[in-house]
């Protein structure tokens, strides 16, 4: 959860209520600020666990010390409380999600696939149209083309991939058109 902001932790809060939703786990598919802000509020309001890769603990645990000089002067620290790695599987409800380990962006980058409904909670690997960055410390334009092309695109051209950012997009076109990892 990126929220930070009161009116974010209150859109966050308003969402799960009007869609009668129940909070039941609180994933990280890597530990960016953007990505991060929330943890907190999360685990605090829903009564939670933080799950995330143990190679991105330590970009977890940085976000305290650079948090100021972004202008998030009240960022509050979450620590996990447990790891996913690579073949682990996150149950809850009605849902089956398997965790693919996807570095590039982050060393410790994980997704999360549901096969049956034909979905990748991505982060910031895959983008309509673009890539995760690589620019960031732990990050590897390589290592982040070899997670698409071996982790992403044979799950098959119709699974939807929910981006970290922006709209989502599906694992065909991607292959057809990204610029960054289209095959042939």
């Amino acid at each position: 959860p990126g929220c930070y902001e009161a009116y974010e932790k209150k859109e966050l809060k308003d969402f799960i209520a009007d869609n009668g939703l129940k909070v039941v786990k609180l994933l990280n598919t890597h530990c960016h600020i953007d990505h991060v802000l929330g943890n907190e509020f999360v685990k605090r309001e829903f009564k939670v666990e933080l799950f995330i890769h143990q190679l991105d603990e330590a970009t977890l645990r940085s976000v305290k010390a650079y948090a100021p000089s972004y202008g998030f002067t009240n960022y509050e620290e979450a620590t996990a409380d447990q790891f996913l790695g690579e073949g682990d599987v996150v149950k809850f409800g009605h849902s089956t999600l398997d965790v693919v380990f996807v570095p590039g962006h982050a060393p410790g980058h994980i997704a999360f696939i549901s096969k049956e409904d034909k979905i990748c909670i991505g982060g910031d690997v895959l983008f309509q149209g673009s890539i995760g960055r690589t620019d960031l410390p732990g990050g590897d334009f390589d290592t982040l083309i070899n997670s698409i092309h071996e982790k992403i695109f044979p799950l098959g051209d119709d699974f939807t991939v929910y981006c970290g950012h922006g709209p989502s997009t599906n694992v065909g076109t991607e292959k057809r058109t990204n610029p960054f990892c289209a095959v042939a």
